[in-house]
């Protein structure tokens, strides 16, 4: 990567923390309905696995979507907008926070069922598989995900069938309230991929450069014809399942201990230390961002609802 690969993953990392920060707001407001699941801490998954895929690489991933959808390269103001109910939303305003997607970017969108859409990542890597095409499937899931059954169908068939896919499991230590060791029998998520035989590895989720490294690597594996791959990647979400949870289940110090290993500012320090980006120029990239979140922000505010006649269209393919 050159120099502005590195700044434009600060940016992203650093504009995905502030649309979050800014949606919480709007939610505690009233002006964002349904539920609302913030991606808060973990910036440096998403940002760190597409940034290292193709053009041609799909991504799919469950309803912590967000970040997700500003790392394939939507813009801010259309997260805003559909988290609005807008008509300039990414999904026209009929997705909302669970339901982001955009085909022309392969982004293939959040699921809002848990597991549900680890079938569909199969389907698409069928897809690619029989069309001759080089393209992964990148499907991202949570460590609740791993005890469905939808879980276990999808990795024995990418294993029989040999698909192109890189299965991710984001563990953030939690399914709702529900702690890992309390819901799995198996406590290292990496390891139910040994009983399909897919080769598995555990990345530091709060690093940024760790998880880029390993995505290439992982990416290169099943973009040979090797068939899935599957990443276990330890990160921590700072908030609570959704914006209706009391969070009683962890303790205070807990989230302040996974704060002290905050993913930008350890990325921020990286970029420091290797002398790839002064202070200043990180801080004008924050600066940068804080107005774009505001402008997006007014975007999505004045933008209009959708009309009663759009409920009728994109139901069918044309």
């Amino acid at each position: 990567m050159d120099k502005s690969d590195y700044l434009d993953m600060y940016h992203q990392m650093v504009l995905i923390r502030r649309v979050e920060e800014r949606a919480a707001e709007l939610y505690q407001q009233g002006k964002i309905g349904g539920f609302l699941h913030l991606y808060i801490g973990q910036e440096a998954v998403s940002t760190g696995l597409i940034s290292a895929r193709e053009p041609q690489d799909r991504i799919i991933t469950a309803y912590r979507d967000h970040g997700v959808a500003i790392n394939a390269g939507i813009p801010a103001k259309e997260v805003i907008a559909e988290l609005l109910g807008k008509a300039t939303g990414m999904s026209k305003g009929k997705g909302g926070s669970m339901h982001m997607a955009d085909v022309k970017k392969n982004y293939w969108g959040g699921h809002a069922i848990v597991g549900a859409h680890l079938p569909i990542a199969a389907g698409l890597a069928l897809g690619d598989q029989y069309q001759g095409n080089d393209g992964v499937t990148i499907c991202m899931f949570g460590d609740g995900a791993t005890n469905i059954g939808y879980f276990h169908e999808s990795l024995n068939l990418s294993k029989v069938w040999g698909l192109p896919v890189l299965w991710v499991c984001e563990n953030n230590m939690y399914g709702m309230g529900t702690s890992v060791d309390r819901a799995s029998a198996v406590i290292e998520i990496r390891q139910k991929a040994e009983g399909y035989k897919i080769p598995n590895e555990r990345v530091n989720g709060m690093d940024v450069i760790e998880v880029r490294k390993v995505a290439e690597e992982s990416l290169l594996y099943v973009r040979s014809g090797k068939g899935p791959y599957f990443l276990e990647v330890v990160t921590y979400r700072y908030r609570g399942h959704s914006m209706g949870d009391p969070e009683r289940y962890r303790l205070k110090n807990e989230v302040e201990k996974w704060q002290e290993e905050d993913p930008i500012g350890i990325y921020r320090g990286f970029l420091l230390k290797q002398k790839i980006a002064k202070a200043v120029e990180l801080d004008e990239v924050e600066n940068m961002v804080k107005a774009e979140v505001q402008k997006a922000v007014e975007f999505a505010e004045t933008s209009p609802e959708p009309e009663p006649e759009a409920l009728f269209d994109d139901v069918y393919v044309e």
